[in-house]
């Protein structure tokens, strides 16, 4: 039964895909640091001061939070389909004769 599990892992692009999932995990862990605190963060200036933080580069520091969420959830998308990708190989492989 194990053989059969890990028969597909055998093949040389197994490792490549969890190498780019481990990247890619990394990298969202690197970019979400914080990310939450430092947004709820800018809101708050803007709310306690208005649109005279404009000015000061606030809306700047929002919009490259905001980028910087999506970058996050690109980097987690990409960890899921290198994911799901080696789920599918090590499942495959006990459903063929």
């Amino acid at each position: 039964m194990l053989r059969s599990f890990a028969k597909p892992l055998r093949s040389p692009r197994w490792w490549l895909v969890f190498t780019l999932a481990g990247l890619l995990f990394m990298g969202f862990g690197v970019v979400s640091f914080n990310l939450f605190h430092l947004l709820q963060a800018n809101l708050a200036l803007f709310a306690e001061h208005g649109l005279m933080v404009v000015a000061d580069g606030a809306l700047q520091q929002l919009l490259e939070l905001l980028a910087m969420g999506y970058l996050s959830l690109l980097l987690w998308i990409g960890f899921k389909a290198c994911e799901a990708w080696l789920v599918a190989r090590a499942l495959g492989a006990g459903r063929r004769p």
